[in-house]
């Protein structure tokens, strides 16, 4: 098995992090090593999967919490594993509890406010961006629990490159120019600069922001893609917790 883990976190031990890949001897066609139970994936091979992901970082399947992600800017505050219903961003201060997304070409942005031992995870494609949801997750940390930008540390994760993202006027129209580039009738649209300058924006040094630089679209032996794949994309999950 292979799992991405960015050096951002590498400063904090107390943070466990890990993106899951493609790359297992669990390898099966045709969505390969898929975590997600809403792609159409055999339930026991989901089981096995999260299992032995979650195991591998230092997880079990009963502590981590995950979303029903809806395209929404719904925040919650969690306290524990298990499915916490629609939204699409996760709060949590609670020790040794994961907060999990699920990708395949969206933004996944995770947080972690190293003063208050708060970690955030935010699911963030072109409609979350839209609605600012990984701002209004860092205000909600602000409001809450009086976090300091200069005590956040992120990590934007794979996710769709700007080189491969087409939209149409209707979708490009909502963004700022300098994230859209014209290509023939369609645009290029940049989500991933979009949420890190969100974070710039907000006040997090960029030397606390890693933006990774895999594309879910380009990587195919990598990374999942619904984009390419279509009904046939499993998902990855990027998780976050933080030690006792």
């Amino acid at each position: 098995m292979y799992i991405i883990k960015p050096h951002i976190f590498s400063r904090n031990p107390e943070i466990i992090f890990g993106f899951s890949t493609k790359v297992s001897s669990e390898n099966k066609s045709p969505y390969f090593f898929n975590l997600s139970y809403s792609v159409g994936d055999k339930k026991e091979l989901v089981d096995k999967n999260r299992k032995q992901f979650f195991e591998s970082i230092g997880l079990t399947v009963e502590n981590v919490g995950y979303q029903r992600q809806i395209h929404s800017d719904i925040v919650q505050i969690i306290g524990c594993g298990g499915d916490n219903g629609a939204s699409d961003a996760l709060i949590t201060s609670k020790k040794n509890l994961g907060l999990a997304i699920a990708v395949a070409d969206c933004v996944p942005v995770f947080i972690y406010d190293r003063q208050n031992k708060i970690i955030a995870a935010v699911h963030s494609g072109w409609r979350g961006t839209e609605q600012k949801i990984l701002l209004k997750t860092l205000n909600t940390l602000k409001g809450n629990y009086n976090s300091n930008p200069k005590n956040i540390i992120a990590y934007i994760g794979p996710s769709i490159s700007q080189a491969n993202y087409e939209v149409g006027k209707e979708v490009a129209e909502k963004f700022d120019g300098t994230f859209i580039k014209p290509k023939g009738d369609k645009y290029l649209l940049d989500v991933s600069g979009i949420n890190y300058q969100m974070l710039i924006d907000f006040g997090v040094p960029k030397n606390q922001i890693q933006k990774s630089e895999l594309c879910t679209y380009e990587y195919n032996t990598l990374l999942h893609s619904y984009r390419r794949d279509e009904n046939l994309s499993g998902r990855s999950l990027g998780v976050i917790a933080i030690k006792s």
